[in-house]
């Protein structure tokens, strides 16, 4: 027997891939172009101005056909040396993963711990570097948004932190959840590599990810002795000025950046994260009214584009999960690492509107009964009320 086909449109709450507009999607279907042709280096120099602009940085950015995971990579074998120092903080899962990337590289990542629940302290930062008075670690890098944890850390204040003490290590910066979907500005925050992917905020497919280069960082790529090829800065750029790659880029992908890039533009990036801030905030004020927990204690802290939400204690995040997806079509974000099945994911980014969430919540609230997850119901309506007041 045929497996049965659900009515309506897939929720897809999780932070990250996030659902693809229509248009971008459209411009996504077309015929590949020859990306050695003048019509490829016309789409070529669109999407590097373009991702300019949403970087806000006046220097170069990369794209490459990769994950964020392949720029992780990328960021510290452009600028490292085998057995360099990296400055590491334990904000999440994904910290934990980049940390781990470095060590397959040959780096010794120093790794400051977390709790999982707060921010990066850049005093901590700034003790760190102020002990390093050899100034042997070559970099700090940090996560801009954590969507493990749905925290946010202050990139300004952690670059204050590293001036303060006069250290000269380069600040790298994972924002791949947080471009398009909340401020972030490459230059005057002082970043000399951000790390970013397109099936976030930009709400496209993944398989483009990007760095948005300082000059500082461009500096120490001539002298960072970790092999790179594929990765490597100097040949991408050099190819970019004319509007072309070294290697096969992903030319439908950019058929869909360009897309992206214009709807972002179109609503106006401030808009944009305005949204986001109001989306989170009357998802936390329903999970406030089910009598439940943000993981995140820290509300200045508290992502725009996810919320991680900690269960109450014997009861299982996956099985509530597993709920919400059967009975009403709902993808929520699962526990990573040590909160995997402690706490579920809802995620609040890219192209959605107030209705869209108030769908998703409700689908949350009746799964928590279906689940027998103790709560307080009204959490939808808490979420409504907030909603129309803000509007």
């Amino acid at each position: 027997m045929s497996k049965r086909h659900p009515a309506g449109r897939h929720f897809l709450q999780i932070p990250g891939p996030s659902p693809i507009p229509d248009r971008i999607l459209r411009a996504t279907n077309r015929q590949v172009i020859d990306h050695r042709g003048p019509e490829f280096a016309t789409l070529g120099l669109t999407v590097l101005a373009g991702m300019q602009r949403i970087f806000q940085t006046r220097h170069p950015v990369i794209i490459y056909p990769s994950s964020g995971t392949g720029a992780w990579e990328a960021a510290l074998v452009n600028t490292c040396s085998p057995g360099d120092r990296v400055l590491m903080v334990e904000t999440g899962h994904f910290a934990i993963l980049w940390k781990k990337i470095a060590e397959r590289l040959g780096l010794l990542p120093e790794f400051i711990p977390g709790d999982w629940r707060h921010a990066i302290d850049p005093a901590q930062i700034a003790q760190h570097l102020a002990a390093d008075s050899a100034h042997t670690i070559r970099a700090v890098a940090c996560v801009h948004n954590e969507t493990a944890t749905g925290i946010t850390s202050d990139i300004q204040a952690i670059r204050a932190a590293i001036d303060s003490v006069g250290h000269p290590a380069l600040l790298m910066v994972d924002t791949i959840s947080g471009l398009g979907a909340m401020p972030y500005q490459h230059d005057a925050w002082g970043v000399d590599v951000s790390i970013a992917g397109s099936q976030k905020g930009l709400m496209m497919p993944s398989g483009l990810s990007f760095h948005a280069l300082s000059p500082k960082a461009l500096e120490a790529s001539k002298s960072a002795r970790l092999p790179r090829g594929y990765w490597a800065w100097d040949e991408i750029l050099a190819a970019n000025v004319r509007g072309f790659w070294p290697s096969t880029p992903s030319t439908n992908l950019f058929f869909g950046l360009v897309e992206a890039i214009q709807m972002l533009e179109e609503e106006g990036l401030e808009q944009v994260f305005a949204r986001h801030v109001r989306h989170a905030a009357a998802t936390r004020a329903a999970v406030a009214r089910w009598h439940l927990e943000v993981l995140c204690q820290d509300p200045a802290c508290h992502s725009p584009v996810v919320t991680a939400v900690l269960m109450p204690e014997a009861h299982d995040a996956d099985r509530l999960r597993q709920i919400a997806l059967e009975h009403f079509d709902l993808s929520l974000g699962m526990g990573l690492s040590k909160m995997a099945g402690r706490v579920f994911r809802i995620g609040h980014l890219g192209d959605i509107n107030d209705l869209t969430l108030i769908g998703a919540l409700a689908g949350v609230e009746m799964a928590l009964g279906l689940a027998g997850v103790p709560h307080e119901r009204g959490g939808v309506q808490v979420a409504m009320d907030y909603l129309r007041e803000t509007a």
